[in-house]
């Protein structure tokens, strides 16, 4: 268990010091025995249990949440229980395993450190219905009633429904792209629904837009152009705003690479942190374990430099050789050039 204990408390720890708090899904997936797209799938409905879409069976999972629990009773965390609710029409109560209680999953702990006002803000968020959700499913699929078919998809009672047999297909469908428009739109539409896609290359569920009534959304529009100037400004303000937020990781970011790796050149430490820091990028740089500065997330951002930069390893992809077997084949001159910048002056590995 000693092995599973490290992997536990690092993902709780890297939860824990981006947003104050900690769940269970942060663990197991933290630890790579769920990913995002499976719990995606299972808020859905679209699972009776997430034990269903895991790596490992039940007993595992459970053995991960003791863990947890003894990590951060003695951290001095404060537990909740958080409502975990489909996101189907139904609304109903989510499972985390196939049998038995399952109670301890549903506990969220937070840390002393957070007000008392942000406190009760999570607990409001946690016990808040999830909302409806709409899939544009990429294969053919039947409604369980109608045996009909249609571009999305619903889930009622674990079974897929069209939007007529659901009645919501008197909804208009507002792609996404405005921020503000969908906020509004959603807030005056007394029935909504968003809608997601799952991204087969990003493997995840991505949104679309959002189903809300014809009215909603035209109300919605007026409001907008009212006052759109107002809106520009602020959207400007908070472009600035995230710059200088990414400025000051990427230097952080940085200046660990150095730290971990003293060879390594100051110039060739910021170009690493700039790309793999790049806002939207999806690199290892934008992961929760990296904003924290987890020693795995910046060994992974240099890794990865170092095999793009230092290596054959592009020529053998353009070659057509099969990526596994192109890490193999550059594997001994990444370890030269780390070994050579975590000890400068150290002989490095020699090569096969």
């Amino acid at each position: 268990m000693a092995k599973l204990d490290r992997r536990v408390v690092e993902a709780a720890e890297a939860a824990l010091a981006q947003r104050k708090f900690v769940t269970a899904i942060d663990v197991l997936t933290g630890v790579r025995w769920l990913h995002a797209r499976h719990v995606d799938t299972w808020r859905q409905g679209r699972a009776a249990a997430l034990e269903e879409l895991a790596a490992v069976d039940g007993a595992r999972m459970t053995d991960a949440v003791a863990i947890l629990r003894r990590w951060a009773e003695e951290r001095g965390l404060t537990p909740g229980e958080a409502a975990y609710l489909s996101a189907a029409r139904d609304r109903g109560p989510l499972r985390f395993l196939s049998d038995g209680d399952d109670s301890a999953f549903r506990v969220h702990w937070v840390s002393p450190e957070l007000s008392e006002t942000r406190r009760r803000r999570l607990a409001e968020r946690q016990s808040k219905a999830p909302d409806l959700t709409v899939v544009a499913p990429l294969k053919a699929w039947e409604c369980a009633d109608c045996r009909g078919t249609g571009p999305y998809l619903i889930m009622e009672e674990g079974d897929p429904h069209c939007l007529t047999c659901a009645d919501l297909d008197h909804l208009v469908f507002l792609p996404a792209g405005n921020a503000a428009l969908s906020r509004r739109a959603k807030k005056e539409s007394g029935l909504a629904a968003v809608v997601v896609r799952f991204n087969s290359r990003r493997k995840r569920y991505e949104r679309l837009g959002i189903l809300v009534e014809e009215a909603a959304l035209a109300l919605a529009e007026e409001r907008c152009l009212a006052d759109e100037e107002v809106r520009l400004r602020r959207r400007e303000r908070d472009r600035e705003r995230r710059t200088v937020e990414d400025l000051r990781f990427q230097d952080r970011m940085a200046g660990e690479i150095v730290r971990m790796f003293p060879g390594c050149p100051p110039e060739r430490a910021g170009e690493i942190a700039r790309h793999a820091g790049e806002r939207g990028s999806g690199r290892v740089g934008r992961t929760a374990a990296a904003r924290v500065l987890d020693e795995n997330a910046v060994t992974l951002a240099v890794v990865a430099s170092v095999r793009h930069l230092d290596t054959d390893y592009d020529r053998l992809l353009m070659s057509g050789v099969p990526r596994a077997e192109a890490r193999d084949r550059i594997r001994a001159a990444v370890d030269r050039v780390l070994a050579g910048w975590r000890h400068p002056g150290r002989p490095g590995p020699a090569d096969p």
